[in-house]
């Protein structure tokens, strides 16, 4: 499944400072059981914007990740807060069926 979530830059702050504090919270986070990886994009034409994306094995395995407090995780959010507003997207399933073509030679 893909938790997906949508972050706004403050005005005066930098995607750079938000994205630090995600690297960091996201190494946490990637320790839990069933944690597959994590993604973070600029939207194009407003570098203010960005996407977030988490990859986990199952909802059951995220919500668990979710229920166990983690006073790290935590701190690094609040200190995030600072310099963005986060809006939750949603939590997709993943598709049954993925095709991805080859790259050319």
């Amino acid at each position: 499944m893909k938790y997906i979530f949508e972050v706004h830059i403050k005005p005066g702050c930098r995607a750079e400072d938000y994205a630090q504090a995600w690297v960091r919270a996201s190494e946490l986070i990637q320790q839990a059981p069933g944690a597959l990886g994590t993604e973070l994009h600029r939207k194009l034409g407003d570098p203010d914007t960005l996407i977030a994306i988490a990859h986990w094995d199952s909802k059951a395995s995220r919500d668990a990740m979710e229920s166990r407090h983690n006073p790290q995780v935590a701190a690094i959010i609040r200190e995030a807060a600072r310099f963005c507003e986060i809006r939750l997207i949603g939590e997709f399933e993943d598709p049954e069926w993925v095709v991805h073509p080859q790259p050319p030679p």
